[in-house]
């Protein structure tokens, strides 16, 4: 009989080592998982814009409307010309069928202009070769000697450089970020006095493409932004 007390004591003291054990090796673990670090990766890079989407802007008022079709069809053929011998492909324009706007039929258009009709015609440049189409733009005033005037065309047509090449970037860019992310992560872990572990979640990365500035539009910078979270260990 006593022989038994002794062993059931015995198994009851073993029983609560392995549960103390047991409910320490939790705590731990629960403690490691709950242990995490969120941190943001950057990486920039600028880039010249390898598309260009240039619209000339022309027009023709007056009240004699066949006159007026007559004028921008030849205007049309000067501004082509000009373009073809700048080294402009054909392939690169794109003609639109002139619009006309009839100022006695708009309701509270101002019936003292000199002219009842404005001819707007619109040939557009799209390109991948941007120097060549720049240098061409820096050159418009040459038609000025042909006699035609090229419009400025406003927030309707503007000048637009685009950078549409970029998804060949983004796997370099995303791994760059991911490294950027990781460095701050690690100095978050030495000061904490921790381990970095494993990434636990990681965003695909947040793309953007904006001009440098407004004064070079044709130079873009490309930015990526991923937000990863790593677990962190003694």
């Amino acid at each position: 009989m006593k022989e038994k007390s002794i062993i059931g004591a015995a198994l009851i003291a073993l029983g609560l080592v392995c549960l103390g054990w047991f409910i320490k090796a939790g705590i731990d673990n629960f403690s490691e998982k709950d242990r995490k670090v969120n941190v943001k990766g950057l990486a920039e890079q600028e880039v010249e814009a390898d598309k260009v989407t240039w619209p000339i802007v022309s027009k023709e008022v007056g009240n004699d409307l066949p006159g007026l079709y007559d004028k921008i069809g030849t205007t049309q053929k000067k501004i082509k010309a000009f373009l073809l011998r700048s080294g402009i492909k054909e392939s690169e324009l794109t003609e639109n069928a002139p619009q006309v706007i009839d100022l006695q039929a708009r309701e509270y258009s101002d019936n003292n202009k000199p002219y009842r009709y404005i001819v707007t015609s619109v040939i557009t440049v799209t390109s991948k070769h941007v120097k060549q189409v720049r240098q061409i733009i820096a050159r418009q005033g040459d038609l000025l000697k042909e006699g035609v005037a090229i419009v400025d065309g406003g927030y309707e047509n503007p000048v637009k450089y685009e950078f549409v090449s970029f998804k060949e970037m983004k796997p370099k860019m995303m791994q760059e970020a991911i490294e950027n992310a990781e460095k701050t992560a690690q100095q978050f872990a030495e000061n904490s006095h921790s381990k970095l572990n494993k990434i636990v979640s990681a965003d695909q990365g947040q793309f953007s493409i904006d001009n440098r500035d407004d004064n070079t539009p044709y130079i873009k910078k490309v930015r990526v932004v991923t937000t990863v979270t790593y677990s962190l260990k003694d």
